[in-house]
């Protein structure tokens, strides 16, 4: 597989908060064509607003996959404001990688998935994966648990 590391512009400008979602999208889709160049399949990834874009654009762009980390389901505190329709109309094999303890989204608030769709939890994870030092899980742990989640999954996905 080739992967491509995507900085968006807002991130490396130093802000915090990501612009609105068609700019993500648009930026997105601006690179597409780089990606397909080498004709290999494309599985659309992002963490946290990047997965967001994965999952709206995914699809559209030919993807073959859609790899979610830490998909913001929710503002922490703001259930009521869902983000889960973006995340159900993907379309396409998707392996959602979750924080037991995200604020964004707990595993347990996710809707009920469709068959083309896995949930994977980190437990005690939080929205970037960090752990608390109570758990019982450390970090070289976790990193081998979303990996291996991964490893497992994509080979599925693509077939």
């Amino acid at each position: 597989v080739s992967v491509a590391l995507v900085e968006q512009p807002w991130r490396v400008a130093g802000k915090k908060i990501a612009p609105a979602p068609s700019t993500l999208d648009t930026g997105w889709r601006a690179l597409w064509p780089a990606l397909e160049k080498a004709g290999l399949p494309i599985v659309a990834g992002g963490r946290s607003a990047g997965a967001r874009v994965a999952c709206r654009t995914g699809r559209e762009l030919g993807a073959k996959a859609v790899l979610a980390l830490s998909f913001p389901l929710h503002t922490p505190g703001k259930p009521e404001r869902s983000k889960a329709d973006e995340l159900l109309a993907v379309g396409v094999p998707t392996l959602i990688v979750q924080g037991g303890r995200d604020p964004f989204g707990r595993p347990e608030e996710f809707p009920e998935l469709p068959a083309e769709m896995e949930l994977v939890t980190v437990p005690y994870g939080d929205h970037g994966f960090g752990l608390p030092k109570s758990a019982d899980l450390d970090e070289p742990a976790a990193l081998a648990l979303i990996t291996g989640a991964v490893a497992d999954w994509l080979p599925r996905a693509l077939a």
